[in-house]
């Protein structure tokens, strides 16, 4: 797909129909971990209650895992996130507890860098490249949230 064609599929924030079906589509090989650096989130929606699921890019950066929102903060996942106070699930081959924690700038910078590097599909929709200035990145940190994977117990 083209840059323009990635953009429009979330336009305003959010998946359009074709986005929705390649995130179903996606889903089961990124549960499964037979896609690189994919996996699929789960998360409490913060008004229904329920499991909400979708597909995140999972990255290692100095010997943690990382995810980051390409959308912003004001993303549903994001906001849902929030709301549970950082726990959710990560489906990579196994149900994993985990506990997303937002990070500094500072500690964002390179996981910024890493998912530019990455993501392809992620990096059209924001306004930096993988040749952003360390301080640039840092800067950015509050427009594309950087959020650390830390074990949680079971439930």
């Amino acid at each position: 797909m083209k840059p323009d064609e990635l953009r429009e599929l979330y336009r305003g924030g959010r998946p359009n129909e074709r986005a929705k079906s390649i995130q179903r589509r996606l889903m089961p090989i990124a549960r499964l971990g037979l896609v690189p650096f994919s996996a699929v989130l789960e998360v409490t929606g913060r008004r229904s209650g329920r499991p909400i699921q979708l597909p995140i890019v999972v990255l290692t950066v100095a010997g943690s895992r990382y995810v980051v929102s390409m959308l912003g903060p004001t993303v549903n996942w994001v906001r849902n996130v929030e709301a549970a106070d950082g726990k959710a699930v990560v489906m990579r081959g196994r149900r994993r507890y985990v506990r997303l924690v937002r990070v500094a700038p500072g500690e964002a910078a390179p996981v910024l860098r890493r998912y530019l590097r990455i993501a392809r599909s992620g990096r059209v929709h924001m306004d930096l490249t993988s040749t952003s200035t360390d301080q640039e990145l840092a800067a950015a940190a509050d427009r594309y949230p950087v959020f650390r994977i830390d074990p949680a117990p079971a439930g």
